[in-house]
């Protein structure tokens, strides 16, 4: 009992750290990678010390096969393995995304979208960068996705305060757009990995209801924004030639693209499809620049790519996962579902709960904390329960600008307030959410 407390409290206090990193100074990533280690840590000290573990009904849970004859540190390190196979996946999976995102931002190939903007209209503007990141944040992530945008924002609209309420659209059209696809949100990247949804049923359920939660907001923000603002001219200078920016944002995003498809040919995992890609866009980089010397042919290389992505997202999702884990095997998740069952009941309202929580806590350990929760036997792939899951979690965040990986962004690019955006956009991200939660649940039960 006293390991399972000091557990728990760990996983606690480490929340409290990520969700204090500003005013602390601690960057969450090594706040999460402590968490992490120091959960299994108390876990394997507590296994040797006599904690009473049910191995075998973990084993069984897990669908594991149990060794009974084994050594209490020999299962503790079949349990961790297990975990971290699955964990693994999905860092791999992020990896070749973020470098794929990378190689087409090196060849300048995202100014073949910027370069489709010219009214001058501001209600035009905004329903234009509304939808763009809508439906870009569903092929890339809503975190690229709303660097891209937002970088772009910078560029036409010349008034700050005209340019937070564009960018405050955009952390909203980012979310709402990555809660609709398996690969455009790393919680809906995580149940879709995990098991618990597939791509097109997720795909066919979510996006009303997701493209609600982007159309309310837009359409009061629209009444807001009134007549036409200069657009900023601006020569620039491009590293590639247009065939070599075109193709290589033709062939990434195609590739993205194709990773459902090639998981529901080959039944492989997700990252298979994933590192598919990106080995195809890495062979045909090498052949684009094959006859460059070697300083001018590493400015287009994968190996500078992967000096650039955000490695740190990704050791923050190893840490939080891997904690998640501890908890899911000193069984307080299971734990956590049976006392909110019993006090709440109604799966539908702990669901819309958890997306509110994750506008204040990270969606991805609330998320993963749900999976570890409920299982497949309980609710099966593509229930409505994960998919609303999916909703909620990719959604809620957009209600404060810490709440999502997007937010964080734009609120370090822009210098954005925490409470400007409250007053400003934060009731209006609420409104889409239930609206968004309306919608999903109106369909669910027609």
């Amino acid at each position: 009992m006293l390991f399972s407390f000091l557990i728990v409290a760990v996983f606690i206090l480490g929340y409290i750290l990520i969700a204090f990193e500003q005013p602390l100074r601690i960057d969450k990533t090594a706040t999460a990678l402590l968490t992490g280690v120091l959960t299994w840590t108390l876990f394997s000290i507590g296994v040797s010390s006599g904690y009473a573990v049910p191995f075998e009904e973990i084993f069984h849970r897990l669908g594991l096969g149990f060794n009974a004859d084994a050594e209490k540190h020999i299962l503790v390190g079949q349990l961790l393995g297990h975990f971290m196979t699955d964990i693994a996946s999905i860092l791999f999976f992020l990896l070749a995304a973020m470098t794929i995102v990378e190689l087409i931002d090196m060849h300048d190939g995202f100014h073949v979208i910027t370069n489709l903007i010219k009214t001058k209209e501001k209600r035009k503007v905004l329903w234009f960068i509304s939808l763009l990141t809508f439906f870009l944040s569903a092929v890339l992530d809503n975190l690229t996705t709303a660097i891209v945008v937002v970088s772009l924002l910078r560029k036409l609209i010349r008034d700050r305060e005209t340019r937070l309420y564009f960018s405050g659209m955009v952390v909203i059209a980012a979310n709402a757009g990555g809660a609709w696809s398996p690969i455009g949100d790393i919680t809906t990247t995580m149940l879709w990995i995990g098991g618990q949804i597939s791509a097109w049923p997720t795909i066919s359920t979510i996006f009303i209801p997701a493209l609600m939660v982007m159309l309310v907001p837009a359409l009061v923000l629209s009444f807001r924004l009134k007549g036409k603002f200069p657009t900023v001219v601006e020569e620039v200078d491009f590293k590639t030639p247009p065939f070599q920016r075109n193709l290589i944002f033709g062939m990434g995003i195609g590739l993205l693209l194709f990773v459902p498809v090639f998981k529901s040919i080959t039944h492989l995992p997700p990252y298979m499809g994933m590192l598919f890609g990106l080995s195809v866009l890495w062979i045909t980089t090498e052949l684009l620049h094959w006859k460059k010397a070697h300083p001018e042919k590493s400015e287009y290389s994968v190996i500078r790519a992967l000096r650039q992505i955000d490695t740190a997202s990704v050791l923050f999702f190893l840490g939080i996962l891997t904690a998640v884990a501890a908890l899911e095997s000193i069984g307080s998740l299971q734990a956590l579902a049976t006392t909110l069952d019993r006090t709440i009941g109604n799966h539908n309202a702990i669901v819309l709960i958890m997306g509110v929580l994750s506008a204040v806590i990270d969606n991805v350990p609330l998320v993963a904390a749900t999976m570890g929760m409920y299982s497949v036997e309980q609710f099966p792939m593509d229930s409505h329960f994960w998919q609303f899951v999916a909703l909620c979690a990719g959604t809620g965040g957009s209600m404060l600008i810490i709440g999502s990986a997007a937010g964080v962004a734009v609120m370090g690019m822009e210098k954005m307030d925490f409470f400007w955006y409250f007053r400003k956009i934060g009731v209006l991200a609420a409104l889409g959410y239930l609206a968004g939660a309306g919608t999903f649940l109106l369909l669910a039960h027609r």
